[in-house]
């Protein structure tokens, strides 16, 4: 038997490239101050099973393997079931990664309480059995078919997995776990490898759903290796402000569906609670005659729905005017700013301007800037913009107004909710929103700012 010696070598956390010694770029991914050291076990023999994954199957010709549809397991979630694509697929590996605070840990633990019908496993390395028992009681629900299990050394979890034989399993989180196979700190990019393997062998042997809980570093992406994220089947991502109530669950991806689906919950003292219409929350909750706010009829992946964007106009009382935005990059305000001045007139260089989007949700859609642009002219004119008024375009260097994709499903959206009018691009078409049986929703079409100001001004 070979003896086992230790030596230490260098990873790569982007891609697990590894190096007998310190690089300030990876040579295989090219980042640049990712190279970290471990120590690592050698002449270590393998055992059959780490050899043989794959052990009793041979290969099969393309035309015999069955393309039948993936069984699916309702979570009993609508928002869950619908960004993975129908439900939990068999065998799956599911990575949900977030800020701390963010519901990761609640929203792995209502899965189970909210399907008694499931057998359920809940691997715990962060937390006690007593406090999970504890936020358990505050969520409610029936728990009498979940199992909790605290416990950070993988073979001991293998095993009991095995032995149990559960309907799915949930492990919070894979940072935590460790293997005696590798000889380094529960964290590291090998250990972090070595887990998530040992899991996805699991996973595919037995067709038991494994769902993973990450962390993520200060850049916003899933802590570790980024080969995690190419190991898992599913990688689904928690956004929005921990201090504010909603929270984006977004599909970065997914094997057995869309990325372009977005799941929306509130966070309550119960736990998250599903926004099945999120429109209704976000379009404005005050009295009529307000100025400096206007709502967009934005498009997240294809789930459409309005947002209220309020601004604030004011003379700069130190001289130099501020620019801020929340939710909105600042960088695009400016460039908004400056088309207004340059090719509309307004003298906004000595005012300050301040952004701010309804319910703490960032926004990255282009269709924003027609309501972000009208929301700057209420203000400044102290001007209010009907509340039955809508804008979904995006705006050039040149001040021409420019088409969005899916205005219908824009248009369709707002009509659904009762508003009268809304602002496009003159250049949209659109074709069979009639067909749709859309009524009741007037379609102002505007070429450029200038345009839009004479409309809005115009505007009853």
């Amino acid at each position: 038997m070979a003896t086992v010696k230790t030596k230490t070598v260098w990873f790569c956390k982007s891609c697990g490239n590894e190096s007998p010694k310190w690089m300030g770029r990876c040579p295989a991914c090219g980042e640049w101050n990712t190279m970290v050291e471990e120590t690592v076990a050698t002449g270590k023999k393998a055992s059959v099973a780490d050899r043989v994954p794959g052990a009793g199957q041979k290969p099969m010709p393309l035309s015999e393997i069955d393309s039948s549809v993936e069984n699916r397991i309702s979570l009993n979630n609508d928002e869950v079931d619908r960004i993975l694509g129908g439900g939990l697929v068999e065998g799956s590996l599911v990575l949900i990664g977030g800020e701390p605070g963010i519901g990761k840990s609640t929203l792995s633990l209502q899965i189970p309480l909210n399907c008694p019908n499931l057998k359920t496993l809940y691997v715990t390395g962060e937390e006690s059995a007593r406090q999970v028992k504890l936020r358990a009681s505050r969520i409610g629900g029936d728990d009498a078919n979940c199992l909790i299990y605290s416990e950070t050394l993988m073979e001991n979890i293998i095993a009991e997995a095995k032995s149990i034989k559960p309907d799915l399993m949930v492990v919070d989180s894979v940072q935590t776990m460790f293997s005696q196979n590798v000889e380094s700190s529960p964290g590291s990019v090998t250990q972090i490898k070595e887990t998530a393997a040992m899991l996805l062998r699991f996973a595919k042997e037995t067709g038991v759903p494994v769902i993973l809980i990450g962390h993520i570093t200060k850049e916003g992406s899933i802590a570790g290796p980024k080969i995690l994220e190419h190991i898992v089947d599913v990688v689904l991502q928690f956004e929005g402000d921990n201090r504010g109530a909603y929270r984006l669950l977004r599909s970065i991806k997914n094997r057995f569906g869309s990325t372009s689906e977005l799941a929306v919950f509130e966070m309550t003292g119960k736990g998250l609670r599903e926004v099945s219409n999120p429109s209704e929350m976000l379009i404005p909750m005050h009295e009529e005659g307000l100025s400096g706010v206007a709502v967009s009829a934005m498009l997240d992946g294809t789930r459409p729905f309005l947002i209220e964007v309020q601004s604030l106009v004011s003379t700069a009382a130190y001289g130099t005017p501020q620019r801020s935005a929340t939710g909105f990059d600042v960088r695009r305000l400016n460039m908004l700013l400056a088309v207004l001045e340059k090719r509309a007139g307004f003298k906004l260089s000595i005012k300050d301007v301040f952004l701010n989007m309804a319910g703490g949700l960032k926004v990255s859609d282009p269709a924003c800037d027609l309501a972000v642009i009208a929301a700057v002219l209420s203000s400044n004119f102290d001007f209010a913009v009907p509340s039955d008024v809508c804008f979904a375009g995006e705006i050039g260097l040149s001040g021409e107004i420019r088409p969005v994709a899916q205005t219908d499903r824009r248009i369709i959206e707002a009509a659904r909710l009762g508003f009268k009018r809304i602002f496009v691009s003159s250049f949209t078409a659109l074709d069979g929103l009639e067909e749709q049986g859309v009524k009741g929703i007037e379609v102002v079409k505007v070429a450029d700012v200038p345009a839009l100001c004479r409309a809005l001004f115009k505007a009853d």
